[in-house]
This record gives C-alpha cells, structure tokens and sequence, in this order.
C-alpha cells in the first residue's frame, strides 16, 4: 500500500503516512527499531540517550539494520530524532553532531526557535520539521528555513496544542505547501486517512504506541492507558508550566488532587517541584511517576507488538480509502 507523501524524498519507503511520536521516557531503540521495520517513521526524543556515546550506538544499530533492510529487499522507514531547542547547548551541539555523522534523514525540533540549528542540519542533508502549536511560530518556522511543520493541536499528549485541527491545518495551507504532519487526536487508521485528506502529509500518533510491547513505558503505565478513555485526560499547567495533558488516574495514584494543583507556575517552578524524572524535586516526578497520554487514548484497548499496531491500522488505513 502506497503512502500519499508527495513532498517526502522518502516516500517510497513508508507503508503508511505516519510518526510514532517522540515521547519523553516512553520511544526507545526498542519502539523505533519496530516502528522503521513496519515502514512508520521511528522518532525518539534525543534526551531519551543518557549521553551522545549512547546516541550514537542507536544510531549505528538504526543504520545496520536499515542497510540490512535494503540487502533483503525490504524497505525501511528512516528514523526520526527530536532536537528539544532548550536544551544546553553544548549537549545540543554534541547531538547535532552525532545526527549529521550517521547522515539521518529527517528531523524534528521543538520547545524553542529551530533557527539557530536550520542551517547546519540543512547543509547535513536533513529534512528539517519544526513543532508549531499557532500560525505565529509556524510563519517564524518557515522564516527560519525549515523544510515543514509538525501541527501540535488540541487533544495532543504531553505538551499539548489549542488549536482546532481541521482550522489549523487548512489555515496553514493557505500559505504553505511543503510537508505537514498533524499532531493530536490520531490513534487509528480511519483518522490517519482523515489527515491525509484533510491536507496533511503525515499523521503524528505518540499515545497508541505507548501501550506497545516495545515502548519504554511501564506496564502499569500501559494498562492504565488501556482502562482510560478520553474523560481521564486533564489538561493542566502544573507539572511543565505549560499546557499538557496527563491521566487523571495517575494524577491520584500520586496522592494529588486534579481539582487543586498549582495552575501558575512557571515551567522552571513545575521542574523545581516535580522534577522531570531526575534530580531534586519536592513531589512526584512528571512523566515517570505523573503520566501523559493524549484524547486519542479512547482508542486503545490492548498492547499489541508494533509490528502488529502498525498491520492493524494499515487495514484500517485501506477500508477508509475504499469507503470513500
């Protein structure tokens, strides 16, 4: 089954339009192995590596096994890092670096102006997409020089967007017509195809493929994700000091009140308190013991393998095309 990404040089090579989102604790080597192998574009926070010498033996295996691939006759999607923009810099330096020595394809930045580092992965060879959550910081992406925008709208997990989905991608075609993803909200095929015809290149899925064999996640965390529905999702600014959406389960399960947390604190206030799962910190970590998931969390109810997650919304995928 062909994907419809006209504006991907890569094309060719996904079984479907589709990210497994980069997820903070959550997409490891694991995860992204699997995702690429099933021809999804593999994406992977890079803070996920304790050090660039781990970077860099993720992105050696990623490299083996794609040349593997292509020996055999099977294409392989390419893997995806996410560059958090404020992050130290001189860790960031080391990461670029690392990126552009394994010749990566394709990048996404986020939480900051990607045009200090536009250039260099440019000139690397990298497609570069910015995470946009207004038309604002989605004309300041494009001004910068990136290649497309990744569209974080409302229903997303972790640091979420506001945005409608459908207003904000139709508003951004108005005005740009390189590749575009969009971000919040997808957990199926039937949505995914509804993205594509929407406008968009690529969907975004990060909350399905939390609960997958895989992932890096617990599986407590897992199965809460499985025994939630969208009604467990809260939108809060006290763990990160911006908007994101956490389980409410999981909100209790750490002796906390959704109805009372600290909703003006300032993100470097959020980390003092909650930490980010390293460090000092005065309650429950975020993401590690606080856990995230998106409003598209209704839609899982198992934990399959991603080989498997990866066939089954490729069927869904195809019967959406035949239904219209």
């Amino acid at each position: 089954m062909a994907a419809r990404t006209p504006r991907l040089p890569f094309a060719h090579r996904l079984s479907l339009p589709l990210i497994a989102a980069p997820m903070l604790r959550v997409s490891g080597i694991e995860l992204v192995s699997a995702a690429c192998a099933g021809g999804v574009i593999g994406s992977f926070p890079t803070p996920n590596c304790r050090s660039v010498d781990e970077l860099d033996a993720w992105l050696s295996r990623l490299a083996q096994e794609a040349r593997d691939a292509a020996e055999a006759g099977r294409p392989s999607a390419p893997w995806c890092p996410n560059l958090i923009m404020r992050r130290d810099p001189a860790q960031l330096r080391q990461d670029i670096d690392c990126l552009l020595r394994h010749r990566t394809e394709v990048v996404i930045t986020s939480v900051g102006s990607p045009a200090a580092v536009v250039p260099q992965l440019r000139d690397g060879g990298c497609l570069v997409l910015a995470d946009v959550a207004s038309l604002h910081h989605a004309e300041r992406a494009i001004e910068a020089g990136v290649d497309g925008l990744v569209l974080l709208t409302a229903g997303a997990g972790g640091q979420t967007g506001w945005t409608n989905p459908f207003a904000f991608v139709r508003a951004v075609r108005s005005f740009f017509d390189g590749p575009v993803v969009l971000a919040g909200g997808l957990s199926d095929g039937v949505s995914l195809y509804a993205a594509i015809a929407l406008g968009c290149d690529l969907g975004y899925m990060g909350t399905r493929f939390i609960a997958t064999r895989e992932s890096m996640a617990s599986d407590a965390y897992k199965q809460m994700l499985v025994a939630s529905r969208l009604d467990d999702v809260h939108l809060t600014k006290a763990f990160t000091g911006l908007q994101a959406n956490f389980l409410r389960p999981s909100i209790v399960a750490s002796g906390l009140d959704p109805a009372t947390l600290p909703e003006n604190l300032t993100p470097a206030e959020a980390r003092e308190r909650y930490g980010g799962g390293v460090g000092p910190h005065e309650g429950p970590r975020r993401w590690a013991d606080v856990w995230s998931a998106g409003h598209s969390v209704s839609g899982v109810d198992d934990v399959p393998t991603t080989a498997a997650l990866i066939e089954r919304i490729g069927r869904e995928y195809a019967a959406a095309q035949r239904s219209l």
